[in-house]
């Protein structure tokens, strides 16, 4: 960094703002050269605030150039106002006033992609976290809700479809014939959720009856070609407005509900009232260009962000530092309707799945934080995993805690109690204990308290007194800033199993059942389980229950009776996971050495009754055939020898492969029927046996296998099989694979998402001249530095390739670092997310340690935007 350290933001030090701002009326006149943007902001002094003679002071960006000023109509001369770091001053205001500000920008310049800009042919915007700043002059924080009125301008012809929040009230021509329509948003809301969309798109309209019988009219808008891939999506907005209207009693307010497809776009997807701005990879969906994955993946975003209508619009967070406050609360409002439309359990061994191998990679990191923040330089580096994801646990703690009815009542007081407010997640946690009349207020440390905590378990049975007792410890590893961690509250579900896998019922604290939840808060605890027949078998944590690292100390047939036969589907998952992380352990070290690698390994007759076994669900079958990732082994290793890990996950594969190769190969024809594709639960499962076997089958390299992974990829009708197909050859010796690869981009060039899956396939392979495919993606036409997919695809795609990123030269970081700092200037939050596997250097065997250290500090030694300044040096420091 060459000029000076930026200072960081404290939550410690917020105040409430000195101004409010009642009404918004915003006009933007629309030009492919420059936008003129004018404001009139109704304001007043906030009563509230302690600062009665502060100076009005006005957030906006770099882009942003002011034109004129003025105050109730009074001009402001230059002396009257300052203009400092990209911010306005004004010492002299009155109580109330109308501030009028003109500003120019250049959407079409905007590579950033926040505030306005183009995508494509279409006008877009993007406004959080702080984004507004970047179209004029504002109070640009979540706590500072107003009245929207926006009048857009445009050519019509160029631009028909001109859209903004919550309804339109006009639509006229002006004097120079251009299109002038208003639109005005009746709820207040923070400038983070303003949206403008101008384009000629195409739209397809659906009604949607409340339950208080009122008609929502619902539009999805895309570029023409793709209008053809949003009636799943369309399907998928019914069902979550009925599912909200029953789960949480939550009714849609405006007359209209709106999204729209943008291909150039840094998340996922926003909530904008009324307005969603979705990434187009996250809204289209069809079966021949779609997988099962992205099927789900469209049904869970949809519904996250209109989720959000209630849980981040209508109550809205204080400040960014209760960030988790709405995305917690609607993480987990999605994934219990992702559960409640397919498979609960399916569905929360795969949340599980990626918490434990990228949440807690990111607890363990340089930049661990709690899920309340205390400080931030950059409010766009904390849309992070841990705000999320692990937000999401602590609101299912509380669901656990609680009990359904409980929880429900304690939301329908938090929506009662805060509708209209911008408020904190302490808000939130008060209105479940006033509700349940639970006492919470230990479980808060979950809020401020960053880390994994790590929870032990040893079981003793007493066979005269029939009593089995488990104590459980807990203590979460001290992290930056924070050397000394507290107990926390957390719910432990545990049932017991006898010998032969049968569920046992005992009882505590006067309760006969045969699953209990303890309440563990203290640093340790012993609980006792009466009238407990036999020496149990403990199922701990069942579904789950606590983001914690538990462990205890079972055996090899423990494990297998818990995997062949526990009554909670997600520790049959678990225990298969742990039994394969042993094996994998002991080849890992094996490779270490340089040994040859040889095991015994005690999955197979697990596997082989599992493959036998007709009547279990074929998802949960096919993730529990999954072997643990690279990069969950990369999570859990002391040290990490990313050559080691891919050598131990390729052999016992390998093994598993060779030793059940009929088996694999009977599960692959029996799974592979011919019926026209659907996007529902049963069919998902059948395609992810079906391909699961696929991938083992494949590993024998026999001839009848790399026939079947031909066969499916010319004759698949739909991605998932054609995808999967090709996922599979590309690292085996199958000799077609090269042909294959071609054909499949002959065959979808025209699709960008298609072509997306393909730039990542080729850039994750794992080949001699890896880094030199990726140069070449990086130059081919299918390739666009502008756009966040694209870049996401190739250098995601570099960064799972073992063989390419983790080269013992050095090559891959430097090809990494070089492509951070050319995107530091063009798209900051791009940027800074890119450099997640750099941070990762302290855990890495020492010479890669060494090529990643040297690689963060030549990304510091240039001139950096705050994005990409604040996850280097915390990783260096």
């Amino acid at each position: 960094m060459k000029d000076g350290q930026p200072s960081a933001i404290y939550l410690k030090d917020y105040q409430v703002p000195a101004f409010l701002i009642d009404k918004t009326e915003l006009t933007f006149d629309l030009d492919e050269s420059v936008t003129i943007v004018t404001s009139r902001l109704h304001m007043r002094r906030n009563p509230k605030s302690k600062f009665r003679t502060a100076p009005l002071v006005l957030d906006g960006g770099e882009d942003v150039k002011l034109i004129a000023l003025a105050m109730d109509d009074y001009q402001l001369p230059p002396e009257e106002y300052r203009l400092r770091n990209h911010q306005i001053i004004i010492t002299a205001t009155a109580d109330e006033f109308v501030l009028t500000c003109e500003t120019l920008i250049e959407p079409q310049n905007n590579t950033r992609l926040e505030g306005l800009y183009r995508s494509s042919s279409m006008f877009c915007t993007q406004c959080e976290a702080e984004g507004f700043r970047h179209i004029t002059y504002y109070l640009d924080r979540p706590d500072v809700m107003s009245v929207f009125t926006t009048t857009i301008i445009a050519d019509g012809d160029k631009y028909p479809v001109l859209l903004s929040n919550g309804n339109e009230v006009s639509r006229s021509l002006n004097e120079e014939g251009k299109t002038v329509a208003v639109w005005h948003d009746p709820f207040p809301k923070p400038a983070y959720l303003f949206a403008l969309v101008a384009g000629n798109l195409e739209v397809i309209e659906d009604q949607f009856t409340t339950l208080s019988n009122r008609a929502v009219t619902l539009k999805i808008f895309t570029e023409s070609h793709n209008i053809d891939k949003v009636d799943y999506s369309m399907d998928a907005l019914k069902r979550s407005m009925k599912w909200d209207e029953e789960k949480y009693g939550r009714e849609y307010d405006l007359d209209i509900f709106m999204i729209v497809a943008v291909d150039d776009f840094n998340m996922g997807a926003m909530e904008n009232k009324g307005l969603n701005v979705f990434n187009s990879s996250c809204l289209l969906a069809s079966p021949k260009t779609t997988t099962d994955d992205g099927y789900q993946r469209v049904e869970a975003v949809v519904a996250h962000e209109y989720f959000h209508n209630w849980s981040g619009n209508r109550v809205t967070c204080r400040d960014w530092f209760q960030l988790s406050l709405k995305e917690g609360f609607t993480v987990f409002r999605d994934q219990q309707f992702s559960a409640d439309m397919n498979s609960p359990v399916v569905k929360r061994v795969e949340d599980v799945s990626f918490l434990k191998t990228a949440q807690f990679a990111e607890d363990a990191g340089p930049m661990s934080h709690p899920v309340r923040p205390s400080s931030f330089i950059e409010i766009s580096n904390f849309y992070t995993l841990t705000i999320y994801e692990k937000g999401s646990e602590i609101v299912r703690m509380i669901h656990t805690l609680l009990g359904e009815d409980s929880f429900r009542k304690g939301s329908d007081l938090y929506f009662e109690r805060h509708d209209g407010q911008a408020v904190t997640c302490d808000d939130f946690v008060q209105a479940m204990q006033d509700a349940s009349g639970i006492d919470l207020s230990q479980f808060k440390r979950w809020y401020s308290q960053a880390g994994t905590p790590r929870v032990e378990a040893v079981g003793s049975y007493d066979e005269v007194t029939k009593t089995y007792q488990l104590t459980l410890t807990q203590a979460t590893p001290p992290t930056a800033n924070q050397p000394t961690k507290l107990p926390l509250l957390m719910p432990i579900r545990v049932g017991l199993l006898d010998e032969n896998g049968k569920a046992l019922t005992s009882e505590l604290n006067g309760k006969n059942d045969t699953s209990h939840v303890l309440t563990l808060n203290l640093s340790e605890q012993v609980f006792e389980f009466k009238q407990v027949d036999t020496a149990p078998i403990p199922s701990l944590l069942r579904g789950f229950s606590a983001p914690v690292k538990l462990s205890y100390d079972y055996t090899v047939e423990q494990l297998s009776i818990l995997m062949s036969s526990d009554e909670d589907g997600f520790n049959r998952w678990n225990a298969a996971q742990e039994l394969a992380v042993r094996e994998l352990n002991t080849l890992i070290s094996q490779a270490r050495r340089g040994e040859v690698l040889s095991i015994e390994s005690q999955l197979l007759l697990g596997f082989k009754a599992l493959l036998d076994d007709q009547s279990l669900d074929k998802s949960m079958v096919s993730l529990i055939l999954s072997l643990p990732s690279q990069a969950y082994l990369s999570e859990i290793s002391e040290e990490v020898d990313p050559q080691a890990i891919k050598q131990a996950r390729t052999y016992l594969k390998q093994l598993i492969a060779r030793a059940l190769e009929q088996e694999f190969a009977n599960c692959y024809e029996a799974n592979n029927v011919d019926v026209d594709y659907s996007p529902d639960a049963q069919q998902i499962s059948q395609r992810q046996l079906k391909n699961a076997a696929l991938s083992y089958w494949s590993e024998t390299n026999s001839v009848a296998a790399e026939r079947a992974v031909l066969s499916q990829f010319q004759s698949a009708d739909n991605m998932t099989d054609q995808f999967s197909a090709l996922s599979i050859a590309v690292n085996t010796t199958h000799p077609e694979f090269q042909s294959m690869l071609d054909s499949f981009y002959s065959q979808w060039s025209h699709e960008a998402l298609v072509v997306n899956k393909w730039l990542m396939l080729i850039a994750a392979q794992e080949a001699d001249n890896g880094l030199e495919q990726v140069k070449q993606l990086m130059q081919h036409d299918a390739f666009d530095l502008k756009n966040p997919n694209k870049v996401r695809a190739v250098l995601g795609g570099l960064g799972s390739s073992v063989s390419t990123f983790h080269n013992e030269t050095g090559a891959g970081y430097a090809f990494l670092a070089d492509q951070i700092i050319v995107l530091n200037k063009r798209n900051p939050q791009l940027a800074s997310r890119l450099c997640t596997p750099l941070t990762r250097w302290r855990k890495m065997k020492p010479n890669l340690s060494v090529l990643m250290q040297k690689q963060l500090e030549r990304i510091l030694s240039e001139e950096l935007s705050k994005d990409v300044f604040e996850v280097v040096s915390k990783s260096l420091a």
